[in-house]
């Protein structure tokens, strides 16, 4: 079986580096220089083992790279469609995007070929393009399918390789035993339905665990103000079978970065087009982004005014375990922080260098003892695990005010268990 993974950004070069670990895989991306540093074995995006794991498929010579679009899709039995679909400021997609992508591979399909659709798009996009497709090459016999991407930035190899299951959409029996050939190597519970039904359950599922996280943070918020601990109404909540123990339930930051947000922006557009209320969906938006403000309102609550503070930000990338700034909430806090005359020092593991618009924002300091120096504040924002190595007797002696936010608790254990310093999580006066 011969694959061809379209699009190299993050999804794809995770897709193509695992595929080619059981069968013979062509990555294709349009943009030349995406293309020469993988075939450096250099990933676009930090992924623990995924350099490591494009280098094995080399060595196996069943990995290859090219932006030659036809040579690259030239034979394939499967054309999967990995293109990252853009998203602005305001979590709406560019679908046009991945659309032209697409319509750019058509007239270069072979005969037999199944494009499979793994791209964040709206429910309908896959029959649009098989539309769009039968108009222009009816000559040829190509079937579409769908199947949602599992993308765990972070960790992203375990997710995709290892899965507890995969939705797939599929409209011919010759699909399905086709795809059960590409996808059971990774995973054995294969859950087949329709093409438009596998779309919506990619939906509704990260509309679902957005709506789980501004719930409890919503009743994080209402804890802070009656003297509730939301980690023990967490786990009051974690104890009923109805819930569940594995349930998305951990009060903490707000939920960034456009993954969850992106597919509850196509479900409320859904509502508007169809003309069918979708209030959850709005509320959804309109509470998590108010959350976002919660270590701005407790800096504002604990020392008023801001100017001339020194606050210390552990944690820059859009979570741990990644290099990725794109749409970062510490980010956006940083700038916010800076705008209010703060100086603004920062410490990640993942971030050698800042990119050249934020240095004018943040200090990036190469540990975050450096970065502690007599500062005011300390705001965790990402749970690395080299911050674990923080002591309390680190913040008693080198901090002004040793005062720390960490709105996930994740230094709880340890920074949080020491009355030298006023830790602030969520959900706890």
């Amino acid at each position: 079986m011969k694959v061809c993974v379209c699009g190299l950004w993050h999804l794809g070069s995770v897709i193509a580096a695992s595929v080619a670990e059981h069968f013979t895989t062509v990555g294709y991306d349009p943009d030349a220089n995406v293309i020469s540093n993988l075939s450096r074995g250099q990933p676009p995006v930090f992924e623990t083992g995924l350099a490591e794991l494009i280098q094995a498929g080399f060595s196996t010579g069943r990995l290859s790279f090219t932006n030659d679009i036809a040579s690259a899709v030239n034979g394939a039995d499967i054309v999967w469609i990995a293109f990252d679909t853009p998203v602005d400021d305001n979590d709406i997609a560019d679908v046009g995007f991945v659309s032209r992508q697409m319509a750019a591979l058509f007239s270069h399909l072979s005969d037999k070929t199944t494009v499979l659709v793994s791209s964040q798009v709206p429910v309908g996009f896959t029959a649009s393009a098989e539309a769009d497709f039968r108009l222009n090459c009816s000559e040829r016999r190509v079937s579409f399918a769908y199947a949602q991407e599992n993308l765990r930035v972070g960790k992203a190899l375990d997710a995709f390789r290892c899965p507890e299951r995969i939705v797939i959409g599929v409209r011919h029996q010759s699909d399905q035993a086709r795809l059960s050939q590409l996808l059971s190597p990774f995973c054995r519970r294969l859950e087949w339905m329709s093409v438009e039904s596998a779309e919506m359950t990619k939906h509704a599922l990260n509309a679902f665990l957005a709506a789980s996280v501004v719930f409890v943070n919503e009743v994080a918020t209402l804890c802070e103000h009656v003297g509730a601990d939301v980690k023990e109404v967490e786990r009051g909540l974690r104890s009923d079978s109805r819930i569940g123990p594995s349930a998305y339930l951990s009060p903490g930051s707000a939920f960034a970065g456009g993954t969850l947000a992106r597919d509850v922006n196509f479900l409320s557009q859904l509502g508007q087009q169809k003309r069918v209320p979708a209030h959850l969906m709005t509320a959804i938006r309109i509470s998590n982004d108010e959350h976002k403000a919660w270590p701005r309102r407790k800096l504002q609550e604990l020392f008023g005014e801001l100017s001339g503070k020194t606050v210390v930000v552990l944690g820059l990338t859009y979570k741990p375990g990644t290099d990725t700034l794109r749409r970062s909430s510490a980010i956006e806090l940083c700038i916010w922080l800076a705008q209010q005359g703060v100086r603004v020092r920062a410490n990640d593991p993942g971030v050698t260098q800042l990119p050249s618009d934020l240095e004018q924002y943040i200090t990036l300091c190469a540990t975050a003892n450096e970065a502690l120096q007599q500062a005011d504040a300390l705001i965790v924002t990402n749970d690395w695990p080299a911050f674990k190595s923080l002591s309390s007797d680190d913040c008693v002696r080198q901090m002004r005010t040793p005062v720390v936010l960490d709105p996930n608790r994740f230094l709880r254990t340890t920074l949080g268990a020491d009355s030298r310093l006023r830790y602030v999580a969520v959900g706890k006066l």
